[in-house]
This record gives C-alpha cells, structure tokens and sequence, in this order.
C-alpha cells in the first residue's frame, strides 16, 4: 500500500471500502507528460492511505495485470476494471484521464463500485500545471466527499492529513518506476531523494534496485531510511534481512527477521505470522547450528501456504545436515506432492530414500519421476551442494499485506464492521483469520457472510481455500463450483484445476484450465499447468 504517516492515519475518518486505483489516461496532453499516467495512479494511492483509506498498492494491481496477460499501460474496459477488483476483493475502483496544452491541466476522474456495480459521476478539477499536487489533492477529496454524502472533512482538514511533496522530486520518482534500466532508474531514484530528501519512497524504490541485483552494501544503507512509520517498512526489513542471509551473516538475519514478525503482530489487523518471514527465519536459525526452532519455524511456515514446495524443501535440508535421512524423505515427499512437476524435489526425495536404506524405494520413485516428467529429467543431487539448494524466499508476497500496518482505530473500525454484519466486512476478516492460520474462525467468518449473501464468491472461495487446507477436497471442488456460479473467473479455475490435478481426474483439470485461458489467454500459471498436463500425457502415450 501507499506510504502514509502515522498521524495523519490517526486523525483520519473510518475508511469507506478498499480502493483499487488504475493509471490514467492521457486524453490530450503532450508524450512528454505520458509519466503522469502512472504518476496520478500513484499519487492518488498516496493521497487516500494519508486519509486513511485503505487502497492497492501499483504493485498490487500490477500483479493482477501480469496475472491476467494484460499490457500495464492497456486501456480497460469498465468491464475488465470491474473483474479485476472483484478477483482483489475490492469495493471500488478508480480510474481517470487527463489532459493538458503545456499550461495548464485538467485531471477527471470516476469510483466504479464493484459490488453491486455501479458508477458515480465525473469529478473534474482544472488549474495551472505545476499546482498539479493541489489540483490532485482537490480532486482526490471531492472522490471521497462525492462516495460517502457523510464524509466528514473538510477540504481544509483533508489537505492537512496530506505530506508535502515537491512536483520536480515526483515526476524523478515516478519516471524512475517507468524507466527499464537500472542504470535509469538508480539516476532517477537518486535525484528524486535529493530534492525531496525526508520523502522515503525513492529510498526505497533506490534501494529495491540494489537489492534485485544483489548488491547489499549499496542497498542497505537506501532500505535503511524507510522508517517504521512508511508502509514500505515491512518490504525494506525483510529486503535487509535477506541481503543478511545472502551475506552469510545468520545471526543479524535471524534478529531481523524476529523484529520484523513481531512489528508484523502488533500491526496487522490479522496479527497474522508470514510464510516468507518464517522460511528466512527458520533458515537463519538452522545456519547458526539451531536446527530444532529452525524446524518449528519453518513446519509454521508450511502450515501457512499448504501450495508451495519451498518450505518442506528447506525442512527436508534441514534434517539431512541432522542426519535424520527417514524424516528428509518425508519432508521432501510433502514437497513432490505439492509440485509435482517440480525436477528437484523429486531428486531430493529420491537422494534422501537412498541415505534411509530405502533404494527399492527410491528407484520406484525414480521411475515415477521418469513417467511423468520424461527421461533425463532429474538434477543430480551432490552432498556438496546441498547448502546452495536452499531456498531462501527474496520477495516478501505483498498480497498478504494488502491490509497492512493500519492504526488500531482502523483496525477496531474494521472489526466493528465485521460485528455489524456488512458481507465485505466478513469476508475481509475471514480472509485475515485465514492468513493467520485460525481455520475455525476464518470458516466462521465466510459462512456468516454467506448468512448474509448466499451466492457471495469471494465466501465460498475462502471456504473453497480452508476445505483444501484440511484435505478434504471434494468439499473445496464444490465450494469453487459456487463461487464461479456467482462469478467466472480465471484463478478459480485454475484452483479447482489443481483440486482435480491432485484427485488424478486430468481430464477434467484440462477443462477447467481451457476455460481459464479463455478468459485471460496469458495467464502464466494456467499454461504452464496446462503444458505440464500434455507432457504427463504424452509420455505416457508413448509408453
């Protein structure tokens, strides 16, 4: 999410719904002031987090975008904004366009409530080009004032929850997020911070290059201005406490990694526990020696995200460096079973079956491996090299933080809304039970929303997720059944596909596929699954 103060979010009115903002259109200005496409996306993210409203990071809809095959910088359809704010389980959606004649500007913009639909009227402001900031922070206040006919500031108070920003450092800032080489974007970055030094963003943003290629000493000293009071905090500890891992220093790492988990509890509204904090935690432990809270660690870890192979991997390592070969294999089946097609964990299994004794059993298991991901397909495991085999996990998934670091009087509102009964509300806090691993209430939550709307998708999609979690799958197929009932969508889809994939009904797992890439014909995820699908069963044609 965008950065906010502290204290503006404390004087700041109940939030209205979660925001999804899109860049907007540039509908008559220069090329030159393409930027400003992005650039009003982002600065209207900034202006609603400093009110205390809870809204996407650009990251966050990005994500969504790449999800679906979708061109960052395409024109959607109100239609496909709609979709994507119903797949984030957003209340409303913003977008809007611009246009200028070098002088002067003229910024539009409209909220798109995703459930019921709906769409409010224009809101336009106009003025001189560079009170772009003041024209913007009018604009954005008007959205709000128009959505709720109660909302209770003034223009005067909600331009005082605003930090003041310097147009030239933004537009550096903005064209650093646009630019495609690091070499632009740490130019960029730099010069933004310079003229707006006590904004942390481009510190971040300057650090985050860095840090992509690796380059810790250069980016520590960036990440480490983030304050604790910026909602990028949360991403530049955990980018530091990686570097610490990288930098072979366990024990600064594990340190980090503690903090950070505990700042985590005390601000989320879920108090939720990270998959990727507990990975980089356990292993941090295991390095320094501590290979029983290191396993605790990362069992949380896996508990959390029941999907990804990761983390029983790194459990498996753990135990051959303990020598404890019967619980390796075991752990690295965990693995096989979560990704299949996945060549080194299948190695692994295999290796470990072979240090246990158990080499009928390993060569059956090599024989699967050969079936289903055709000959020559598996890495040869070497003693040597199992510590490399680690998988330290380098991108905090910022979708568990959609919600992130909110003062506790949003926190309270939240739960107030929750107790009233608003199905959004419910459904919010039973996804927020759900990333903390409290299956009960999580399950208590949805079925209270569905109390409330029968048909709601984003309900039984949660009970569709908790039904997978306690392996009873026939239950999940007939929850992700009625969420596409109510509303198609492509990762629903793709989730009963792998339900299906799981229960070895393939056929059916193809179909659901298929109808997944009609929908968003590049979505990753659905095509390699897919091409996995057809390998599987073209191997076994030529057997």
């Amino acid at each position: 999410m965008a950065n906010a103060q502290t204290s503006a979010r404390n004087s700041a009115p109940k939030a209205q719904g979660i925001f999804l903002v899109f860049p907007f259109e540039n509908a008559g200005a220069s090329p030159r002031l393409d930027w400003l496409s992005e650039g009003l996306e982002e600065l209207t993210i900034q202006r609603l987090s400093a009110a205390g409203q809870q809204v996407y990071s650009h990251a966050g809809r990005a994500a969504e975008l790449d999800r679906y095959g979708l061109p960052q910088s395409a024109r959607l359809s109100h239609a496909t904004m709609l979709r994507i704010g119903a797949e984030l389980d957003a209340d409303y959606v913003i977008f809007g366009k611009f246009a200028s004649d070098g002088t002067s500007l003229t910024l539009q913009a409209r909220i798109l409530r995703v459930n019921p639909p709906g769409l409010q009227p224009i809101d336009q402001e106009s003025g001189k080009l560079d009170s772009l900031m003041d024209i913007h922070t009018k604009l954005v206040w008007r959205l709000l004032s128009g959505n709720d006919r109660a909302y209770p500031l003034s223009f005067a108070e909600f331009a005082k929850l605003q930090p003041p920003l310097r147009l030239d450092s933004f537009e550096h800032y903005i064209r650093g997020l646009l630019a495609t080489e690091d070499d632009a974007k740490i130019r960029e970055f730099r010069e933004a911070s310079r003229l707006e030094p006590d904004w942390p963003d481009p510190s971040f943003a300057l650090g985050q290059v860095y840090y992509g290629r690796r380059e810790c000493e250069s980016a520590l000293p960036w990440l480490g201005k983030v304050p604790r009071t910026n909602l990028r905090y949360a991403e530049a500890v955990f980018s530091t406490g990686v570097c610490r891992l990288w930098m072979d220093q366990p024990d600064k790492a594990e340190s980090i990694f503690l903090s950070l988990q505990e700042a985590l509890k005390d601000n989320l509204v879920s108090g939720a526990d990270l998959p990727e904090i507990l990975n980089n935690l356990g292993l941090a432990r295991a390095r320094q020696g501590k290979s029983e809270e290191g396993i605790a660690a990362l069992r949380r870890a896996a508990e959390l995200d029941p999907e990804e192979d990761d983390y029983p991997v790194n459990l498996g390592l753990v135990s051959l460096r303990m020598n404890d070969f019967a619980r390796a294999a075991d752990e690295f089946r965990d693995a096989v079973e979560r990704e299949p097609e996945t060549a080194e964990d299948r190695s692994l299994l295999i290796f470990a079956l072979n240090k246990a004794g158990k080499k009928e059993e390993a060569d059956e298991e090599k024989d699967s491996a050969t079936e289903a991901l055709g000959p020559g397909a598996l890495p040869t495991v070497k003693p040597d090299s199992l510590a490399k085999m680690e998988r330290v996990k380098a991108e905090l998934d910022t979708s568990a933080l959609q919600l992130e670091n909110l003062a506790p009087q949003t926190a309270n509102a939240a739960s107030a809304d929750s107790a009233s009964g608003s199905t959004a509300a419910l459904v919010r806090r039973g996804r927020q039970e759900l990333s903390a691993g409290r299956l009960d209430t999580a399950e208590a939550a949805f079925r209270a929303a569905l109390a409330a709307d029968s048909g709601d998708a984003s309900a039984h999609r949660g009970l569709a997720d908790i039904a997978r979690r306690k392996n009873k799958l026939d239950d999940a197929v007939k929850e992700l059944q009625a969420a596409l009932a109510r509303r198609d969508s492509a990762v629903d889809h793709v989730s009963l596909a792998r339900i299906y994939i799981e229960q070895r009904k393939l056929d059916l797992a193809r179909t659901e596929l298929d109808r997944a890439l009609k929908l968003a014909p590049n979505y990753a995820e659905a095509k390699q699954l897919l091409g996995h699908l057809q390998a599987a069963k073209s191997n076994g044609a030529a057997k």
